[in-house]
């Protein structure tokens, strides 16, 4: 009987999902926030935000990246234990890089850095959690 095992891997599923839906809404408010920044929205009216030019190719880019961790969220829930870890590590790992990055991109307001060291704690934990999770679905 081993009961144990099994709850185990459940609860480390649930818990990378969860934090997969910590992360999408901390994505998600920092950006209704970057909204009311009267600076910020004129650049969004304008179509060009500190120099960079919002193309339909920009905005796809945004859109992939935000459906990977949308899509960890589900993904994290169902993945059998292998590929549920390279899943969550990979994950993981591109959006803690592309959201360290951002800070890099001119000058960031407080609350986007307020915002993205919440992000890239959070994702750093997933890698974290993923790499150093043991099959116990066995």
């Amino acid at each position: 009987m081993n009961t144990n095992s099994k709850s185990t891997a459940m609860d480390r599923k649930v818990l990378l999902s969860t934090i997969w839906i910590f992360v999408v809404f901390n994505y998600l408010y920092c950006d209704v926030v970057s909204l009311m920044d009267a600076g910020l929205l004129k650049q969004y009216l304008v179509g060009n935000v500190g120099g960079m030019e919002l193309t339909e190719g920009f905005l796809l880019g945004g859109a992939i990246l935000m459906e990977i961790s949308i899509s960890m969220v589900l993904l994290s829930r169902v993945l059998k234990y292998k590929a549920n870890r390279w899943a969550n590590s990979i994950a993981g790992i591109i959006t803690t890089v592309v959201q360290s990055l951002t800070l890099f991109a001119g000058a960031p307001t407080m609350y986007y850095l307020f915002f993205s060291i919440i992000e890239i704690a959070s994702t750093a934990l997933i890698v974290w959690l993923a790499w150093n999770w043991r099959n116990s679905e066995n």
